[in-house]
């Protein structure tokens, strides 16, 4: 599969199917990307599980975090890895021995290990590197579509006000 790009369609589909999440790499700190990700997939229904070994038997957002995928007491749809890429082939590992497979593998914005998503598509998974989950469904769903995420450009920076009107809502006159 070529992972320089993703089919809307595919995205929508694990997006729609998966319903537990084991996010490895996890944080318990409420200005950490994985823990705004982690908060807003709880709000949008997923079952989140997550996966940090010193933040393990405590809970984040009011869900028990595990040691290791193996410890999560039922089946995972899919694994989201907020972790460097150099810690991706052993979480792969990890996740291909559960029984039952987990359906996708998921590597967050900036992770990308092809060794690792071969090995999980030769198992039969589905796999999605350099993605957000919580920025896909958003776009998907068309919650953030206008303000430019469809783009397929994010920035933090601050946008060059041109001369003439501009609006960035909704039109009151």
């Amino acid at each position: 599969m070529n992972h320089d790009s993703y089919d809307n369609a595919y995205i929508a589909g694990i997006l729609n199917s998966a319903k537990t999440i084991a996010m490895v790499g996890a944080s318990a700190n409420d200005v950490r990307p994985s823990y705004f990700v982690l908060k807003y997939l709880l709000a949008k229904g997923f079952s989140v599980f997550p996966i940090n070994p010193g933040q393990a038997g405590k809970e984040i957002l009011g869900r028990m975090t595990y040691a290791r995928l193996a410890d999560i007491p039922e089946p995972i749809d899919m694994v989201d890895i907020f972790r460097a890429p150099a810690a991706v082939l052993g979480i792969v590992d990890e996740a291909l021995r559960l029984d039952p497979l987990p359906k996708v593998i998921w590597m967050q914005l900036g992770v990308r290990h092809d060794e690792a998503a071969a090995r999980a598509e030769a198992a039969g998974i589905k796999v999605v590197m350099n993605r957000c989950p919580k920025i896909e469904y958003g776009k998907l769903s068309g919650e953030i579509g206008w303000t430019g995420v469809n783009s397929g450009v994010l920035s933090s920076k601050k946008p060059v006000m041109r001369s003439g009107f501009q609006s960035f809502g909704v039109r009151q006159k």
